[in-house]
């Protein structure tokens, strides 16, 4: 910044050049500088800030505007509608939770009856909504990030795949040799549901353990508060984070057949019948198939991350997920593996099912002004 000093109509004057950086930095961006701004500051104690800030074209940010350019984004209204699909459908399925967690951790009876008796018979019928707060402040923003992360990520592969048919694929260069990664083999949608299942698992992991421990033992953890405290008290954030790695490893498969196989039986199903769209019935049941597959191939990793997450409350937690299978297989064999498996379709199959339609119907409703062709 360089000064002078000069005197104009008899009073002191500072004249300042400066440079501001532009976002055209660079080559053919003018030097990387907007254009040179020359203010001039009176040296005396009248100097008027709003005038000086007009002169070298200062502007507050337009916080309003980003924001609804923000909300009005194709990823914005996709984030929202997983988020209201996913409340939506828990609202109405939540006692089939109940049931299939307390079948899945052994607590209770054996059977989806007895198991429902039983949990009228001791917390009354508000007992099967037992831990549906935190199940519902836990599954808006999982669905919002999951059903979020997975239309932005099969997008994004989507269009990077048709560059590199144009362009070739990335290359890595070792020495003299040059190895061309076969990128365009990847399935946009399987990359997609496998990223969907891990942010979504990494961002809410805390909230379904919290979930999970007042489902099982409402008397020692009355409140999403107090279960929140006494977790982190007792094992700090490793605790409200108990059961991550098998879960992320159980999400893998899950998550990437689960939207592998939704995307993959509707596209074939449009294409067979040459529909453009679904009816609501038509994508209920392709969700249900498609959760009822990916719930069998992962449910041995889900029954060995809920030990693993409640085992706390019996005093025997497994200290890895090899462990906590290796025990479910010693105490019950390997149908143990399966045990809670039908309880758990009864709840994946429905839900997965309104799931998916609410979601569509919300992406219509709020993507109704956008080029849905392009998704």
């Amino acid at each position: 910044m360089g000064y002078q000093d000069a005197s104009r109509g008899g009073g002191k004057l500072s004249l300042a050049s400066v440079g501001f950086a532009g976002p055209g930095a660079g080559a053919g961006g003018g030097g990387g500088y907007k254009e040179l701004l020359v203010m001039a500051l009176p040296t005396d104690d009248g100097l008027d800030g709003a005038k000086v800030a007009e002169a070298i074209g200062v502007r507050l940010p337009d916080v309003g505007g980003a924001v609804r350019t923000i909300l009005e984004s194709r990823e914005a209204r996709e984030f929202a509608s997983g988020a209201l699909a996913g409340a939506m459908s828990k609202a109405i399925l939540a006692p089939l939770e109940t049931i299939r967690t307390r079948m899945v951790v052994g607590v209770g009876s054996r059977h989806i009856f007895g198991s429902l008796v039983e949990i009228i018979g001791q917390n009354g019928w508000q007992g099967l909504w037992a831990g549906n707060t935190i199940n519902m402040l836990r599954i808006i923003p999982t669905q919002a990030v999951e059903l979020g992360t997975f239309e932005c990520v099969k997008r994004s592969m989507t269009e990077a795949q048709e560059k590199w048919k144009e362009d070739g694929c990335p290359k890595i260069q070792l020495g003299n040799l040059k190895i061309e990664l076969p990128l365009h083999f990847l399935s946009p949608v399987a990359i997609a549901g496998a990223a969907a299942g891990i942010a979504g698992t990494l961002a809410c992991h805390p909230l379904e353990v919290i979930k999970d421990r007042l489902t099982i033992n409402r008397e020692v953890y009355p409140s999403i508060s107090l279960a929140f405290s006494k977790i982190y008290r007792t094992d700090g954030i490793r605790g409200l984070y108990a059961g991550l790695c098998p879960t992320l490893i159980g999400m893998l498969p899950y998550s990437t057949c689960y939207f592998f196989m939704y995307d993959t039986i509707k596209t074939s199903y449009c294409r067979l019948h040459k529909k453009s769209s679904l009816s609501r019935p038509e994508l209920l049941v392709i969700g249900a198939l498609s959760g009822l597959t990916a719930s069998t191939i992962s449910f041995p990793l889900e029954v060995a991350r809920k030990r693993l997450m409640v085992g706390a409350l019996q005093g025997k937690c497994p200290p890895n997920m090899i462990a906590a299978l290796s025990e479910v297989i010693r105490e019950e064999g390997f149908l143990g593996l399966y045990r809670g498996w039908g309880a758990s379709c009864l709840k994946v199959m429905p839900n997965s099912g309104i799931t998916w339609v609410f979601y569509e119907t919300w992406k219509d409703i709020l993507l109704a002004d956008r080029d849905k062709p392009r998704a």
